[in-house]
């Protein structure tokens, strides 16, 4: 294996560790509460980013071929599991977006994507099986749109459940049924976003955070329809 590959793989696992101290810089947010929400919601932004790209990075050095010692999957859990589960799930009582009295339902879905990462099935070449932990999407939703806090608990507990339902949702860089599209379009949604890290408190946030909403809402029904012909391919060869 030649000296170049192996830095190229070796950057690539960099830079998918870039997520750790991304998510140093949101537990120094959420720290100072809602006066560091900008800041939590932008190194949020980044660490979704990096998730989002190593993936195809990865593919391309080929990182498993090059080095085969080096879990970088591992290593991808575990930055995925801190950057969309835990932080996101303790921003709900940092950011006051659970009544103080229900603060302990924020274990709900720390235990509930615990045991959705460790599934064999989580992933497949296609999909994310169960509620796919977007818990990082949410809390900027319930955040910007000032949601009550007893709608945010009763969001947050019927999202845990449905980790648990074995509905194939779309893996946008993966999935056949529709990938450019999905693509084209989440890269739009990504950008819409920005603004709301920048400035999550400003009176036009939740204007923008409605008008970002199409691209969850096409998300959802394209994942019920590959979900839906995935259960039919199945079905099918079983009989």
């Amino acid at each position: 294996m030649t000296p170049s590959r192996q830095v190229m793989a070796w950057a690539v696992h960099c830079y998918t560790g870039l997520g750790l101290p991304l998510a140093f810089v949101q537990v120094l947010a959420l720290s100072q509460g809602r006066s560091g929400a900008s800041v939590f919601f932008l190194a949020m932004w980044a660490a979704c980013v990096v998730d989002s790209t190593d993936g195809t990075l990865a593919r391309r050095v080929r990182v498993r071929e090059v080095l085969p010692g080096f879990d970088g999957r591992k290593l991808d859990d575990i930055v995925d599991y801190l950057n969309f589960v835990f932080l996101p799930v303790l921003a709900l009582p940092a950011l006051g977006l659970l009544d103080p009295g229900l603060t302990w339902l924020a274990v709900v879905p720390l235990c509930a994507s615990g045991y959705g990462f460790c599934q064999e099935r989580a992933k497949t070449e296609e999909s994310f099986v169960g509620f796919p932990s977007y818990w990082n999407v949410l809390v900027l939703y319930l955040y910007v749109l000032a949601v009550p806090p007893v709608v945010s608990a009763s969001v947050v507990v019927g999202l845990s459940i449905l980790v648990f339902v074995p509905i194939h949702y779309i893996y946008p860089s993966k999935a056949k049924l529709l990938r450019r599209t999905t693509l084209a379009f989440g890269s739009v949604w990504a950008l819409m976003l920005i603004p709301l890290c920048l400035v999550p408190d400003a009176p036009w946030a939740p204007v923008v955070a409605w008008g970002s909403i199409p691209f969850p809402l096409y998300y959802l029904i394209v994942s019920v329809v590959h979900h839906v012909r995935n259960h039919r391919r199945e079905t099918a060869v079983t009989t």
